[in-house]
């Protein structure tokens, strides 16, 4: 069987059931934006990570997987999947809360805002965890106009809430200080309004140090973007 069908040569491309959509289709945004982050958790997994760390990322990988099916599967391929059993539970959003809970246990309390890097693990888990967080963007983007299963939407919070942690778990174990933001201090030329503010957001964060994600909690309350 050849991997190529010319069948999507006009921009379009086919969803489990038989309908075809534009590859510009918000479903298939979704769906491309899942298959990327599984590619960068494949990238991040090249690198030295805790066994640990990486048995759960193999898991998260084939949970991705299931993701893209249910997001190529509209009504009523949807269904079909349910009733195949097909999909994100309960189990597998709390299985990364527990991970989350067991790599957070050995970290340093986070008191200040941190850059994504330090070692090269390190990075590539944030880079993963950037993706994911587009990942979610586009499958809410697609769940305001075509319901998607929730357990989707909170699966892919908190798989960024996990990249997070094992990406400073990852400098932990490498011996390398997570980097620490540094505001910009007003120039000559520069805004002491900007600069106030800044130091306004960093304080209310630390007033919030007793959350368990304070910079993703922080980023939700104050940008409304998270």
């Amino acid at each position: 069987m050849k991997i190529y069908t010319k069948t999507g040569d006009d921009g379009s491309t086919g969803l489990f059931g038989g309908d075809r959509v534009s590859k510009a289709h918000p479903r298939i945004e979704a769906c491309g934006a899942v298959d990327e982050l599984n590619a960068a958790l494949g990238l991040a997994l090249t690198a030295d990570l805790e066994q640990g760390v990486r048995d759960v990322l193999l898991q998260v990988q084939s949970a991705l997987f299931t993701i893209g099916a249910e997001l190529a599967s509209p009504p009523p391929a949807a269904q079909k999947l349910a009733q195949r059993n097909v999909g994100i539970t309960k189990e597998d959003i709390t299985g990364l809360e527990q991970a989350i809970d067991r790599v957070e246990a050995a970290l340093p309390t986070l008191k200040q805002f941190i850059l994504p890097g330090g070692s090269k693990s390190a990075a590539l888990l944030h880079q993963a965890r950037a993706v994911c967080r587009r990942a979610e963007r586009c499958v809410v983007a697609l769940h305001r106009d075509q319901p998607v299963d929730e357990g989707i939407l909170i699966y892919l919070n908190r798989l960024s809430d996990l990249l997070f942690t094992v990406a400073r778990d990852a400098n932990r174990r490498a011996g390398i200080a997570d980097i620490p933001w540094q505001p910009n201090k007003p120039s000559a030329g520069g805004s002491p309004w900007l600069y106030a503010r800044s130091l306004a957001w960093e304080s209310q964060f630390y007033a919030k140090r007793h959350d368990p994600f304070p910079v993703r909690c922080w980023r939700r309350r104050n940008l409304n973007s998270y």
